[in-house]
């Protein structure tokens, strides 16, 4: 699959391993693929505020990948959410909401080649940082979305509408900058 990835999407997921590494994360998620978008000036056509994004980003992550939803259900009930997260981070840390590294699995051989796994063991940055299941996902989905579109590649676009067309954390950030499927789709070429 990884050998239909235009430059910009191969740098994009190699952009996302470089950011969780930068980051000291033990998996590459579905936001370090977004971070590496915004990184890679492949939202600036939308007018994005990369640093607002980033921001929105790390709430949603300081939220432990609650929903807004989520915390409004909570508030209905009269529990203040970012009161109960800033009293846990006072104990414990900043993100000890964060959710937990999953379980640690193999990519596949053409991608795990293209990410340049096969530099030297000791080499600058080459430590294996896996995809979670929800990256994996985002690719995966990347193709059938180029596939449906009668694309003969997977660019950028077809990387964010994968991430678009995922409920959670980083389609609500954005869908709050007004980033939707189908303003991106209409706006940027694949």
């Amino acid at each position: 699959m990884f050998e239909r990835f235009t430059r910009d999407a191969r740098s994009t997921v190699k952009g996302a391993v470089a950011e969780a590494r930068q980051t000291g994360a033990a998996t590459v998620t579905e936001e370090h693929l977004l971070l590496s978008l915004l990184a890679l000036g492949a939202l600036d056509p939308l007018g994005v505020d990369r640093t607002a994004v980033t921001a929105d980003l790390t709430a949603a992550r300081r939220r432990g990948g609650m929903s807004r939803a989520d915390e409004e259900a909570l508030a209905g009930l009269g529990i203040d959410l970012r009161e109960i997260v800033s009293r846990i981070e006072e104990t414990h840390g900043e993100g000890a909401l964060a959710a937990p590294a999953p379980r640690r699995r193999t990519l596949g051989s053409s991608l795990r080649s293209a990410l340049g796994r096969e530099r030297p063991a000791g080499s600058a940055g080459s430590h294996h940082v896996p995809f979670t299941e929800d990256a994996k996902r985002v690719l995966e989905q990347s193709l059938r979305i180029a596939l449906g579109r009668k694309d003969n590649h997977i660019g950028t676009l077809h990387l964010l509408l994968a991430l678009l067309s995922r409920p959670g954390p980083v389609s609500e950030v954005l869908t709050d900058h007004g980033i939707t499927y189908t303003t991106a789709e209409s706006t940027l070429q694949p």
